[in-house]
């Protein structure tokens, strides 16, 4: 069984940087890919960055050069440092883990509410 933890959301001024985290418990060690997803009201949920269990990292292209997906091994936490923030970014970001077959976990969200 997996927990995800997720910390760091909160308001921002455009052009401000947030640091998200998501603290992970129980046994990941076989995970495939770890990520962020986001959904907006009225907007389909989208992948925002992942990173696979080989350090292979993949954005989209909305925020490629801004946000950075990273993970801590040895702290079981991945983080997503999101700079150069937009109002477009305003959004509900969910941390997740995939496992091959057994499917994917979902943290509770975080709101990310960026002003103009």
């Amino acid at each position: 069984q997996v927990q995800l933890v997720e910390s760091g959301g909160g308001l921002v001024q455009a052009g401000g940087s947030l640091r998200l985290s998501c603290a992970a418990s129980g046994s990941i060690n076989s995970f495939n890919a770890m990520g962020w997803y986001r959904q907006a009201p009225g907007k389909q949920r989208e992948l925002v960055a992942r990173i696979t269990s080989g350090g292979t990292t993949g954005y989209a292209n909305a925020v490629k050069g801004r946000f950075t997906i990273s993970r801590d091994n040895a702290k079981n936490t991945l983080y997503l440092q999101m700079n150069s923030l937009k109002p477009e970014d305003t959004a509900v970001y969910y941390c997740t883990v995939e496992f091959r077959y057994i499917g994917s976990y979902w943290g509770q969200g975080t709101q990310v509410t960026v002003s103009s």
